[in-house]
């Protein structure tokens, strides 16, 4: 009787095997062997001559491909200098023969004249814009009368200083007033007033002549 009442309560005592906890995979010693033959595989293929033969090789290829990344690279960084070099010196030699262009204007300028506001003239003049041209006239009608002060000839403006220089005998005084008509036409009509090319060269060659005369350039 004792020995069926132990049997009966160890049967009761047993969970089913179907049960959550019964469960062989969540039994430690199962879930121990499974971990140590995982491991045991493991080491079995890091160990084995053929996996250290293929990792060689997958190491020699990687190797092989970071060091083309690594010349190719290279190469584009020298590529890229040789490019920015040949840029630097085709913007030295520009700005070296921009310089040279620059004195040679200017060197051409002080041969024909010393007279700093006479090259201005002539540098307007030889623009393409008429409005440009205008100005050289206007410059020109401006170093007159700077030229008739310092002859001597009083007046607040141009106009009177003619007056004056004509009843002086200023043998230029016919060319003079041609060009200070010009001028004023500029001066009060402003851009209705057409002045060509060929008019503007005309008028600076008038002025040219009373400044030649008087060495004024």
């Amino acid at each position: 009787m004792n020995l069926e009442l132990a049997q009966l309560f160890d049967e009761s005592t047993r969970l089913p095997p179907d049960t959550l906890l019964g469960n062989k995979y969540l039994d430690p010693n199962f879930l121990y062997d499974k971990e140590v033959g995982v491991l045991r595989q493991v080491w079995n293929f890091l160990s084995n001559p053929d996996t250290g033969d293929a990792y060689r090789n997958l190491l020699f290829l990687l190797g092989i491909f970071f060091l083309s990344i690594i010349f190719y690279s290279l190469i584009r960084v020298l590529e890229i200098r040789k490019k920015e070099e040949a840029h630097l010196h085709h913007e030295m030699r520009k700005y070296a023969h921009h310089h040279a262009d620059k004195e040679k204007t200017q060197a051409e300028g002080e041969s024909v004249s010393r007279n700093s506001r006479w090259r201005q003239v002539l540098h307007l003049l030889f623009a393409e814009s008429p409005n440009e041209w205008r100005l050289s006239v206007i410059e020109a009608d401006a170093m007159l009368e700077a030229l008739l002060g310092e002859l001597g000839f009083q007046g607040e403006d141009l106009g009177e200083k003619l007056k004056n220089a004509g009843a002086q005998g200023f043998r230029h005084l016919n060319t003079a007033w041609e060009a200070h008509i010009i001028r004023n036409r500029i001066a009060h009509e402003g851009s209705i007033f057409e002045l060509s090319h060929h008019e503007a060269k005309r008028v600076i060659a008038l002025y040219e002549s009373i400044f030649r005369d008087f060495g004024y350039i």
